[in-house]
């Protein structure tokens, strides 16, 4: 039977009005109840893209085919114990008896594949059980996994430029290699004084140790250089190096001279006040220098005592009266009766302003070591014995370095050198670390589920999908980013 009635087949009008909201807010006052019934919870989803790194990079043999102990360990194996005071660090808790406070996090106990973090005085044993050597099989770790990192990255930087300095840490107490020496903020106390040496493109620690108090000697300084220099990737092959005036000029020396003469870099470093220069400053030609910040400026060639060989000097003057010698604060500024002086020896050619302004990009290696000192937790040297902290010192620069080396994977793919920016460790941890997660299990599978609020989903994502997938090529990796670094 046909039943003629009018057909309506216009689509319905869209409400025009403001919609009203999904859901109600939350409300929480004083007399919200609370409970401790939630289950594996954590506070550290940002672990997961570091445990995605070392694993396609292959840090667990790494560290197991290197690192030696004494005593075989029986609560976790070797790895677990490296792994775990390094992600440790890399949380922010720097010294060992912090790590209970994540002794039961349900991330980082999966990660490590255990039930829950030894105490603290299994932690300690641990360590001491590491002899001496054990600071140099973590630098070449550190090496390998740079190579590593570079190769799936696709960093390709064929110029480098180094920095190296050296910072103090004031010990209290009677601590094994502790010295009165430079110290500037606590005269008079015991200090070591630590030598550092940063990668100024990738802010990658490159080289370094716990040292005493004293300030490094020529050879002590030579053979940090050859370390450093060691340490870089196969694809560098032009280096520059600028070295810093902390511990009375300690790097102006023929020793460290010679060092980059014998590896054929280019370097700019501080030259130490002594009465021979004062001569050669005097009598030196000085110019107006409109591009730096100084009154005149002048070059002049000159060969200090026991140098084999003379260098180009270049200075900077400073028209100013006289300061007291306790207000004269940088080593690198010294003052006669009527000016204040910089002066650098360098191999370089440029013109002297270029070479200040080469020598000035080094302050960056300073905000690096404050970095280290402040949230890597460098100064927190957990022993009174000097081979331990010796040891410890290594495993902060290597959690330092996890954040450097996760931010060469969460680049723009197109990005250059001299764009490229560093996130601080602290930045890092409050963006894409301290991130609330729950670790499910079902039908035999574990997943991690984050919350749909994040803000940074997709800086997030971004390198956690390309450290999926990294594959190994030929003896190395296969880049996972199409843009080169170089």
């Amino acid at each position: 039977m046909v039943r003629n009635r009018k057909q309506h087949s216009a689509k319905t009008h869209a409400k025009q009005g403001p919609r009203e909201p999904d859901s109600q807010p939350n409300r929480i006052n004083a007399s919200t109840p609370y409970d401790f019934r939630g289950k594996n919870l954590t506070p550290y989803g940002g672990l997961l893209p570091v445990a995605t790194m070392l694993e396609k990079l292959g840090f667990q043999s790494l560290v197991e085919e290197t690192v030696t102990v004494k005593r075989e360990t029986r609560v976790m194996g070797l790895y677990q114990f490296v792994l775990g005071i390094v992600l440790g660090i890399y949380v922010g808790f720097s010294r060992l008896n912090q790590l209970r406070f994540i002794a039961q996090d349900p991330l980082l106990t999966g990660i490590l594949k255990v039930n829950h973090l030894p105490p603290q005085s299994t932690l300690w044993r641990f360590l001491a059980a590491l002899h001496l050597n054990v600071a140099l099989q973590i630098l070449s770790i550190q090496q390998q996994m740079r190579e590593r990192v570079w190769a799936a990255a696709n960093v390709r930087l064929a110029v480098a430029t180094l920095d190296t300095d050296t910072t103090v840490h004031t010990v209290h107490g009677r601590q094994m290699g502790g010295r009165k020496s430079y110290n500037p903020k606590n005269k008079g106390k015991n200090s070591f004084q630590p030598i550092l040496t940063f990668l100024a493109e990738t802010r990658e620690y490159i080289a370094g140790g716990l040292r005493n108090g004293h300030r490094p000697t020529g050879k002590e300084v030579a053979e940090h250089l050859r370390q450093a220099f060691k340490a870089l990737p196969a694809c560098v092959r032009e280096i520059f190096a600028r070295a810093g005036p902390r511990g009375h000029s300690g790097f102006y020396c023929w020793a460290a001279v010679a060092a980059y003469l014998e590896r054929g870099c280019q370097f700019a470093i501080v030259a130490r006040k002594t009465a021979p220069l004062l001569a050669p400053l005097g009598e030196a030609e000085w110019r107006p220098s409109p591009k730096t910040d100084a009154d005149a400026q002048c070059e002049f060639t000159y060969q200090p005592d026991v140098w084999e060989k003379a260098f180009r000097f270049v200075a900077l003057r400073y028209e100013q009266p006289q300061k007291p010698a306790e207000e004269v604060e940088q080593y690198q500024l010294f003052a006669t009766s009527k000016y204040t002086y910089r002066v650098f020896v360098t191999s370089m050619k440029e013109p002297i302003h270029l070479v200040v302004a080469f020598y000035n990009g080094r302050a960056g290696a300073e905000n690096l070591i404050k970095e280290a000192n402040n949230h890597a937790g460098l100064a927190a040297h957990p022993s009174g014995r000097f081979d331990m902290n010796r040891n410890y010192f290594q495993m902060v620069m290597l959690a330092y370095n996890l954040n450097c080396w996760l931010m060469l994977f969460n680049r723009e793919e197109q990005e250059e050198v001299d764009s490229l920016r560093h996130t601080t460790l602290a930045t890092a941890r409050s963006r894409f670390l301290f991130v609330a997660a729950k670790i499910w299990s079902h039908a035999g599978r574990t997943g991690v589920s984050y919350s749909d609020h994040y803000a940074e989903k997709g800086l997030f994502g971004r390198p956690l999908e390309r450290l999926r997938g990294i594959m190994p090529q030929g003896g190395s990796f296969a880049p996972v980013l199409a843009g080169v670094l170089t």
